[in-house]
This record gives structure tokens, sequence and C-alpha cells, in this order.
């Protein structure tokens, strides 16, 4: 049960993969060597995440800051982006450019020399203090733990920065602004008795609807103000709402000359209509 053990298992698992690799001829047997590059990819994965859980136990408030990733497309926050951050930093080291341009691949591989170097660095000190005391962790692994994961996420940041653009801090703070909307929208719909704490609670399907559509009708009537706000240009506002902006004013335009009750019977509506 214990991670450092787990490690070293996980770790031989991962060596004894790269060594067929190696001992491999591909062109003589190409099928083969891609079944061991995907046993190198699943290996290596489950390696990464030992290590994770490794570097929570033993170092958990010395982590660096991951508060970069909000500012990371939502496409791009998978499960495996730290195996396919440690492929990408392989195979600039190699002189492979498969995702980015070359110019910023030249200036990403002393990142990806110095992430691979730490790496190493830590599955020789982790092994040694699996097979000497695999249930502490002295000074000099917090150490290279500390490196690795300062090392591991400006490797990350910048190569994830290279391949697209980033979120900005006002498109950040755009995000939050709709979030405060719809917050606000639930907690009008249930006041007015729009929806019920039920349907919330038991994740009704049909709120992934509603709440979109009274999230719309609040932010160009109730909170004009707000990130909805057509005071400002198409460039202003949040890229969710951006593109669409000329729809907005029409609809603006038709819920203006609608009467009190007129709106309440619409929203009501929107609420029941899939």
């Amino acid at each position: 049960p214990r991670l450092l053990s787990q490690f070293f298992f996980a770790d031989e698992r991962v060596t004894r993969v790269v060594a067929e690799i190696n001992g491999l001829d591909a062109e003589l047997d190409p099928q083969q060597y891609l079944v061991l590059l995907n046993q190198l990819h699943l290996s290596q994965a489950h390696l990464l995440a030992i290590l994770e859980r490794i570097m929570e136990e033993c170092i958990p408030t010395q982590r660096h800051s991951r508060d970069y990733l909000v500012k990371f497309p939502e496409e791009l926050l998978v499960d495996n982006l730290g195996n396919h951050m440690l492929f990408a930093a392989e195979c600039l080291l190699a002189g492979t450019f498969l995702e980015v341009e070359e110019a910023d691949g030249a200036q990403l591989r002393p990142q990806a020399r110095n992430l691979l170097c730490s790496l190493e660095l830590v599955r020789t000190v982790l092994r040694e203090q699996s097979l000497s005391q695999p249930g502490s962790y002295p000074e000099p692994v917090r150490a290279v733990l500390i490196q690795f994961d300062r090392l591991f996420a400006e490797f990350e940041l910048s190569y994830v920065s290279s391949l697209v653009a980033v979120k900005s801090p006002e498109e950040i703070y755009r995000q939050q602004e709709i979030i405060v909307l719809f917050c606000e929208t639930v907690e009008r719909a249930l006041r007015l008795g729009y929806l019920t704490q039920e349907m919330i609670d038991g994740y009704e399907p049909l709120l992934m609807f509603t709440i979109p559509r009274l999230a719309i009708i609040s932010g160009l009537l109730i909170y004009p103000e707000g990130p909805l706000s057509l005071d400002q240009s198409p460039e202003q506002m949040s890229r969710v709402f951006s593109p669409f902006y000329n729809l907005l004013k029409k609809i603006r335009d038709l819920l203006w000359v609608l009467s009190l009750e007129e709106l309440c019977l619409l929203e009501r509506t929107l609420c029941t209509a899939e």
C-alpha cells in the first residue's frame, strides 16, 4: 500500500517497456512497435499518477501554483494532460515538432530538457528511497519533488501557450461575470416559482435549456450592465456571447415591447418548452 513501493513497480514497468522498444527494429515489426508505444504511454501515465499522489502526500503545501489552468481552453483540461506534456517534452528533445512551430519548439527545448532531466532524477531518488525507507520522505527527496513540480508547471504553461491562445485575465473575468449572472438567474427563478429546489437537486435535464434562456432575459433586461450589456462592442463581450451580438440586440428589442404579464408568461413558457 505504500506509494513509494507502488512507484518502484510502476517505474520498473516503464524501464522494461523502454528497453523492449530500444531492442526492436520498428521497420521490421511496425505492429509490435505500435503495441509497445501504447504500453509505454499507459505505463508512463500510471507512473505520473503515482508521482502526483506522492507529491500530494509529501509536499502538499509546496506545490507550484496551477492557477494558470483557468486560462486553458476547456477541451485541453483532460485527465491525461500531464502525460501529453511528458510526450511533448520527449519529442522536442528529439528534435520533433509535432504540434508547435519550429521556432517555438526551439525555444521550448531547454525547458523540455530540464523537465526530463528532473524527472530522471526524481525516478532515481524515489527508487533508492523505496528500497531503503519506503515510508518516509527525507529532505533530499522533497527537494527534487519541489523542483520537478515547478519545472513541470512552467513547461506546461509555456507549451500550451505556444499551441493555443490562452485566456486573458479580461476573458476570465468576463466568464466569472457569466457565472454570477447564471447564479442570480437561478435565485430569481426560484423566488418567482419558475424552478424548484427539487429540480436543481435532482439535476433535472430540462434545466440545461431553461437556465441559459432565463439568463439571457435577465442579462438583457434585469442586469443590463452585466456580461450581456449591449452598450459594449462585440469584442468587449465574452466569447461565449460575442458571436450572437446582433441576435441579442433583436431579442432585447422584442423584450422591451412586452408588458410585465407577457414577460412572465414568456419566462414560464421557456421553463417548460424543450
